[in-house]
């Protein structure tokens, strides 16, 4: 499969670090607009799992079911009602990858019947999130037993994301460019349970 190199400056937002990997480019069509993104070399269960779904056009039609302002918006299910794969994924934590907005990542079962904290096959979520103060971080890292550094610190402060979640889900990609239409997704009326009022729809596949 073709690669793509990305070569890139990270915004204000990351500090003065740059980013040159080659990563696998996805991109996500809605109704909204399009959501392009990179999937992690340093994940490759996670990574090979969902080019795999892209190809067989697991998500094609299917929609975004749960969105939650300044949370999340999770799709992954199939065009049809199949929520599942049927099957899991060894978690894949890697501390440089964190739950700030933007992030892409997996969804999973709660500790209590997924100790190992296994991924889903298929579902997935991708950050919005809000931004967090100093307290608040610090906070995190004692309840949490963790500790981010200074640069991830600046993100959640700046260009925010989801803190809490850090360590306990599989973050496996993230978004490069459409950040605004996450926003325009997770600002949609919601009824029960978080769905959507009028369905957003997503087809998804591989930048070659």
């Amino acid at each position: 499969m073709k690669k793509v190199i990305i070569v890139f400056m990270i915004s204000m937002f990351f500090g003065s670090m740059s980013y040159s990997q080659n990563e696998t480019m996805f991109v996500i069509h809605t109704d909204y607009g399009d959501i392009t993104g990179m999937l992690y070399n340093d994940t490759p269960g996670h990574r090979d799992n969902f080019i795999k779904l892209i190809n067989e056009g697991w998500f094609n039609g299917s929609t975004f079911h749960r969105v939650i302002k300044d949370f999340m918006i999770q799709g992954g299910g199939k065009e049809g009602g199949t929520v599942d794969v049927g099957y899991t994924i060894p978690a894949e934590f890697v501390s440089e990858h964190f739950h700030k907005k933007g992030a892409l990542a997996a969804a999973r079962m709660g500790d209590g019947a997924n100790p190992q904290k296994r991924s889903s096959g298929s579902q997935f979520y991708i950050v919005q999130g809000k931004t967090y103060n100093d307290l608040e971080l610090a906070n995190l890292e004692v309840r949490k037993n963790c500790q981010w550094t200074a640069e991830q610190k600046e993100v959640y402060k700046t260009l925010g994301g989801v803190a809490f979640l850090d360590y306990d889900y599989t973050v496996f990609g993230e978004v490069i460019d459409g950040l605004d239409v996450i926003d325009k997704i997770a600002a949609v009326q919601t009824t029960e349970g978080d769905k959507p009022v009028k369905d957003v729809a997503m087809t998804i596949e591989i930048i070659e």
